[in-house]
């Protein structure tokens, strides 16, 4: 399938991912927005909420609409609504801070329609053996710019005098991607030789699929791979705040790190799961990352936390492209269905950060610490079932 067309038709899709990456900047700025807006722990730790409390609602309305109008005029929808988004916070301020609810609202609303759709997109260009492999590629793309968005936050505040310029940037830099997309020849998978044929993606049929204990499991697996990987992004400045006392600018630039660790771990996924099972690297991986995770209790300074923040992301950043691709690839008839149930379980993202701000309000550190390894600990049970599963 992976011909030398469809190997130009790939690159647009995977610009996609970059404009995915775009949720993962509540993480960076929520130390700016809580210190302009002053903002209190509950409020700051239940904003990251309006951005992912839309995978619940609108993911299978997601994976319905591929179905009536494709994959690709789904994932053009999702583009614009995030553009809109991205000039929303231009507007806020002290006495508006609402208005960086709406624009998380709308980065959530647009960020839940292209992750329903932009893998299922891939999969009309991608044999499926080969869609992990892709997916983890594309889950590079998207850390590339998520390692970026802090060091962009931290010149547009220092260099241009405003950190919220990195908003109208991210708008500009969506409209390019749109247009490409719009622009590129990519195989269609509706049939318009019978366009009277209805679409045979329901609710009924995507809520059928949980009663395969595979993808169910998968299903699950998403709400915690992106409940750790949203707890990381949002924690890592709190941490050495409080613990290590770095001041806030310097602090807002540790998430750099574990992105960067997610950077590298997605493009060596990509060329590993193209010649091993994503099944049997899955086990060892997360088993690795909940022990890295777990020694944070001990690290005595900055530069240790940061090795064992370092090791953890570069394990763990794989499970989410290993829980869709794996899915997948056990049933690829029914891609749409599958990845608007697993988009839907990214609310992972909205449950788990107010669970952390409630353990760091009890247990303080050692609380957010018992949540992340929570999360991690039913990964490496779903590895480990996974990789039964292939044996």
């Amino acid at each position: 399938m992976e011909n030398k067309s469809s190997g130009k038709a790939i690159l647009p899709i995977l610009a996609g991912f970059f404009v995915m990456s775009f949720c993962d900047i509540i993480g960076t700025v929520m130390n700016q927005v809580k210190a302009e807006c002053q903002l209190s722990d509950v409020v700051a730790g239940f904003l990251p909420s309006m951005i992912f409390m839309w995978f619940f609602f609108i993911s299978l309305p997601t994976g319905i609409l591929c179905g009536k109008i494709g994959r690709k005029r789904t994932v053009l929808l999702s583009m614009a609504i995030t553009t809109v988004a991205m000039f929303v916070p231009l507007a806020a301020g002290p006495t508006r801070w609402w208005l960086y609810a709406v624009s998380f609202a709308l980065i959530g609303i647009g960020n839940t329609i292209i992750q329903a759709a932009l893998p299922a997109l891939m999969s009309n260009v991608v044999a499926p053996e080969k869609l992990t492999s892709r997916i983890s590629l594309g889950q590079f793309v998207k850390a590339i710019c998520a390692a970026l968005t802090p060091v962009f936050v931290y010149l547009t505040a220092t260099a241009l005098g405003n950190w919220k310029l990195l908003f109208p940037l991210y708008g500009i830099l969506t409209i390019v991607c749109a247009v490409w997309l719009l622009l590129s020849k990519i195989p269609c998978e509706l049939q318009p030789s019978q366009p009277s044929q209805p679409s045979q993606t329901s609710f009924s049929s995507c809520l059928s699929m949980l009663k395969n204990p595979y993808v169910l499991a998968m299903t699950v697996g998403i709400f915690f791979s992106v409940g750790a990987d949203v707890g990381f992004g949002c924690t890592i400045p709190e941490f050495l705040k409080s613990v290590y006392k770095v001041d806030l600018n310097k602090a807002g630039m540790g998430p750099t790190v574990y992105f960067i660790a997610k950077t590298i771990a997605a493009f060596v996924g990509a060329v590993v799961f193209s010649k091993i099972s994503a099944a049997k690297c899955f086990p060892w991986a997360m088993g690795i990352g909940l022990v890295a995770t777990a020694a944070i209790f001990f690290a005595p300074n900055p530069t240790m936390f940061f090795v064992c923040v370092f090791v953890a992301a570069l394990m763990t950043a794989n499970s989410f492209g290993m829980c869709m691709g794996l899915a997948i690839d056990r049933e690829p008839a029914k891609a749409n269905e599958i990845t608007a149930l697993m988009v839907m379980s990214i609310v992972g993202g909205a449950v788990v950060t107010p669970v952390i701000g409630l353990a760091q309000g009890a247990f303080g550190a050692s609380g957010i610490l018992t949540v992340l390894l929570a999360c991690i600990a039913y990964l490496l049970a779903l590895g480990i079932f996974a990789n039964g599963k292939q044996n």
